[in-house]
């Protein structure tokens, strides 16, 4: 899944969307392009939409489960279908439950002294949150010491500055409502959602580095 995950370059997170229209958004998102999907474990119904959307976009796109903070719901995630984990938290036994079983784990972490805890106990790439307030010239300073492990930037990023987390070193893109736009589900607009898709992958996916 990491290696999807430095390939693909965009996490789609889901949070509080049930139901047909949550179904109907990821189907949108999934024809644009985008191939990682996650579903946070607080949202109503969270169990039942990972292990339906396994099945119905099987091939298609990879299904995760994010807000992880324990054991626990780690547990529940797994058996509900969750194809990796991914974390707000840094808890080295989610780490290790999930990677016995096979299943990446990508915890959050801010702090260089969390990011190497989190790589030494078996994480496989990092989520760096929150980073709307300190953006990407934090993740340029850490990455000088530890450029070794693949960042996963999650907050604060949209069109405008992804380049620059991208130069700064980021591997990866968390994106929740700068890509899940609540204004067009909530309308119903499922074509403009899946036209704004495909120009997150357009553009994420013509990154290079300078």
């Amino acid at each position: 899944m990491t290696s999807l995950l430095l390939k693909e370059r965009i996490v789609a997170i889901f949070r509080g969307y049930t139901g047909d229209q949550a179904d109907a958004s990821a189907e949108a998102l999934i024809r644009g392009g985008v191939k990682l999907v996650e579903v946070t474990m607080n949202t109503d119904g969270a169990r039942d939409i990972l292990y339906r959307w396994r099945e119905r976009f099987e091939g298609r796109a990879w299904i995760g489960a994010g807000t992880v903070l324990d054991v626990d719901m780690a547990k529940l995630a797994i058996e509900s279908g969750a194809q990796y984990l991914i974390s707000p938290n840094l808890d080295e036994n989610v780490i290790s439950y999930a990677g016995e079983l096979g299943i990446d784990v990508w915890p959050g972490v801010l702090t260089p002294t969390e990011m190497v805890r989190a790589w030494k106990a078996g994480a496989k790439a990092l989520k760096l949150f929150p980073l709307g307030a300190l953006g990407p010239e934090y993740i340029r300073e850490v990455r000088g010491p530890l450029s070794h492990i693949p960042i996963l930037a999650t907050g604060g990023v949209d069109l405008s500055n992804v380049d620059a987390y991208w130069q700064a070193g980021a591997s990866a893109f968390g994106l929740g409502s700068k890509l899940v736009r609540a204004d067009w589900i909530k309308a119903g607009e499922y074509d403009k959602l899946e036209e704004h898709a495909r120009h997150w992958v357009r553009k994420v996916n013509g990154l290079s580095r300078s």
